[in-house]
């Protein structure tokens, strides 16, 4: 049998999958049981990929795609919310299966596509939007069936661990490990979303949807990016014997959830602290397992492109079994989860410098306890013991400006 596909996008993703698929056919076809072949292909621009031209049809008019008999699969690896979500609830209201590499549009629209697709009897593969080159979300859905996930953390983006990683070990700056992130192709031309945490929180949103069954919104919760670290704080962190890291946190306690993005520090011996360059790394603790740590590229083309081929895969097999129209996440809690801020967590703050006496009364106020605090240069360094976040949003009403403000791990 020869399950016909589209691709909607042709840049590094999409033509990492068309790569694939033409250098592991024969390995496909024995895992599948079937050939697996590219008919046509979306973009804007067609003399620009005139050099795929002869692998695949290319197009500007999705009603080409649309209109297909033959194409049983739209992928979509363009990215962005639109057309992307108009041109997937089309194809899914034709009666073709999709698979998409969207974290962005799973995040925002997830829900209204996944009914879509259920509703027209077809299936909505998005495996490859949550962590690159791990295959996270099937792991979350596939083998943690009869057990309950009480944590899920890690490093969920690959561009701002790279530029940490550059930061920190080769001491450039931001803007200088940025560059070469982009000249690597990790980070994108316009990288706002993995620099500010709006990429990491997409994922988290989605990790959550199979971990714990909730859906949540990106205002739910609080997002931090790298965008506004200071070499002094990286700095003072290795000092002190960190390393900083952009960590999302998803923790079930009770009937309640707490869920951030923001950068972190972890001590240097930590696992998590030994994650270099473009790699992720997500920690899952759950009741039966204990602890598991998945470890896997999570920029690139080819580890995303790898991601997408095995949702392509699986999608050719529901075909192949006439399976279509299964949900991809069968989890969703009847309890619902309350978002809480009064998880604890020790605290590395820095401030314009301040007089001694008069932080550490306005510290004894809110209650908080002081583990360490100096003096260097013109900033006050103050490691607190386990704070909630509320304790310290309440520090922002005092009047006394906080530079920096970061998790220990």
């Amino acid at each position: 049998m020869t399950v016909k596909i589209a691709l909607l996008g042709l840049g590094t993703v999409g033509s990492g999958v068309l790569n694939i698929i033409k250098k592991n056919n024969g390995k496909i076809e024995q895992t599948s049981g079937q050939t697996i072949v590219v008919k046509k292909a979306l973009v804007r621009n067609l003399q620009k990929y005139q050099e795929f031209a002869e692998k695949v049809s290319l197009t500007t008019d999705f009603n080409e795609i649309l209109s297909d008999p033959e194409i049983k699969i739209v992928t979509d690896v363009m990215g962005g919310l639109h057309p992307a979500k108009e041109y997937i609830s089309e194809a899914l209201s034709a009666g073709k299966n999709v698979v998409t590499a969207n974290k962005d549009l799973m995040a925002v629209f997830g829900s209204e596509l996944i009914k879509l697709a259920q509703d027209n009897h077809c299936d909505l593969m998005y495996d490859a939007s949550a962590a690159g080159g791990i295959p996270i979300l099937r792991t979350l859905s596939d083998s943690y069936v009869g057990d309950h996930i009480l944590e899920i953390q890690g490093i969920v983006n690959g561009t701002t661990n790279y530029i940490l990683s550059q930061m920190d070990e080769k001491g450039l700056s931001y803007a200088a490990a940025l560059k070469r992130a982009q000249e690597l192709g990790f980070a994108e031309a316009y990288p706002t979303n993995d620099v500010t945490g709006k990429d990491a929180a997409y994922k988290m949103i989605l990790l959550c949807q199979f971990a714990f069954g909730v859906h949540i919104k990106l205002s739910d919760f609080s997002v931090q990016g790298i965008n506004h670290l200071q070499g002094f704080d990286l700095q003072q962190a290795k000092k002190l014997g960190y390393t900083i890291k952009l960590i999302g946190i998803a923790k079930k306690i009770a009937d309640q959830l707490f869920i951030e993005v923001a950068p972190c520090l972890l001590s240097n011996d930590a696992l998590m602290a030994n994650i270099k360059n473009e790699i992720n790394a997500l920690q899952i603790v759950s009741e039966n397992l204990g602890t598991a740590l998945l470890t896997g590229p999570g920029a690139g083309s080819i580890a995303t492109a790898n991601s997408v081929m095995n949702d392509i895969v699986s999608e050719v097999r529901n075909l192949a079994h006439k399976n279509t129209g299964q949900l991809f996440n069968r989890f969703s809690n009847e309890d619902s989860l309350d978002i809480t801020k009064d998880v604890k967590y020790p605290y590395y703050l820095s401030f314009a410098q301040e007089k001694i006496a008069h932080l550490s009364q306005i510290f004894d106020e809110l209650g908080i306890e002081i583990q360490e605090l100096k003096q260097i240069e013109d900033r006050t360094i103050v490691i607190t013991k386990a704070i909630t976040r509320r304790q310290l949003e309440k520090m922002t009403t005092t009047g006394v400006k906080i530079l920096a403000s970061y998790k220990i791990l």
